[in-house]
């Protein structure tokens, strides 16, 4: 029998990555996009456009319960990866509200849904490393507190315990990835890793002169999207639910980041570099960097490319894109 999946954000970086994977698994793979998206298929939709016409798309927005209880109930998914959110990590607490509505409520909508008309529907949510927020330690595990010092942690905190609620209550398989920063060529152009790739393809190419930074000295753990999504499906293969860090487990600067990309087009960072007030973001005392060895014992789970491999096919990719574009 051919199993259901049910993804939001299929048109994102991990979405859209989940929804090929899921195809070459013999899934039939359905997705939530909103009404706009399809309005403009060839740009809000392009990460999905290889695998489109292999795809059952569903009109709904994250805010709306009775959309969103629709789908389910027409769909009867198998397994729901419920990836969509507003990921702006605002620390000004402006777009408090929208955040809210849309990362939380959104959870709840889909958890309430499944409880309601799919309950064998087992439930993966994308939580993040900003749950952790402010920490003590390092690297950090499933059982380190958290401490999210942004609204986008916070919502995403709220829905990491509305999952576990569901399922000691209503015996839901509802689990959650804490998901790391994860990279890609795919990556959103208002993430700095991708304005990095981009800047660089474009100077490289005499399209623009500088690049302009924030704090070059700010460390992440970043990882490789592809890689990530295998992981949120094998925690729906478990034979229980259980929350997992996906991280790479190795802290690399910005720094780093933009001398490896610039290395990759041969050419000096520090002639093209400079730095802005305007994006420099709070810097943390102890950097977030999460210990993977959970996922790896268990389900055998392990990372594949390293640091500079997922550089350097970013900037080939942005490369390929501005050269086509002249």
């Amino acid at each position: 029998m051919v199993k259901k999946a049910l993804i939001t954000g299929i048109a994102g970086q991990d979405g859209s990555y989940l929804a090929e994977f899921l195809l070459s698994q013999g899934y039939e793979v359905h997705g939530i996009v909103r009404r706009q998206s399809l309005e403009n298929p060839s740009g809000k939709l392009k990460n999905i456009a290889g695998v489109i016409d292999r795809l059952t798309l569903h009109v709904a927005s994250l805010e709306s319960h009775l959309s969103l209880y629709k789908v389910i109930s027409q769909v009867q998914p198998d397994e729901c990866y419920h990836l969509a959110a507003s990921s702006f990590v605002s620390y000004s607490f402006d777009d408090e509200s929208s955040i809210l509505a849309i990362n939380f409520n959104g959870t709840h909508h889909l958890l309430a849904s499944i409880k309601d008309v799919a309950p064998k529907c087992r439930f993966f949510f994308a939580g993040s490393s900003e749950m952790f927020g402010l920490v003590q330690d390092s690297p950090q595990k499933e059982v380190t507190p958290f401490n999210p010092r942004s609204i986008y942690g916070i919502s995403k905190l709220a829905s990491y315990h509305l999952v576990q609620n569901y399922f000691r209550q209503y015996d839901i398989f509802a689990c959650t990835g804490i998901l790391y920063n994860h990279e890609s060529p795919r990556r959103d152009f208002k993430f700095v890793t991708r304005k990095i790739t981009s800047s660089v393809a474009k100077i490289k190419l005499g399209l623009q002169e500088k690049l302009f930074l924030g704090n070059l000295d700010a460390l992440r753990d970043w990882g490789y999207a592809p890689n990530y999504v295998q992981a949120m499906w094998l925690m729906l293969q478990n034979s229980s639910p259980n929350d997992y860090v996906i991280a790479s487990g190795k802290n690399h600067s910005v720094r780093d980041f933009v001398e490896c990309a610039f290395r990759y087009v041969d050419l000096d960072y520090r002639k093209f570099v400079e730095l802005d007030p305007r994006f420099f973001r709070p810097s943390e005392k102890i950097p977030l960097k999460g210990d993977h060895s959970k996922i790896s014992t268990e389900l055998h789970w392990q990372t594949e490319k390293i640091f500079e491999e997922i550089v350097s096919e970013m900037v080939e990719n942005d490369l390929k894109i501005f050269s086509n574009a002249q």
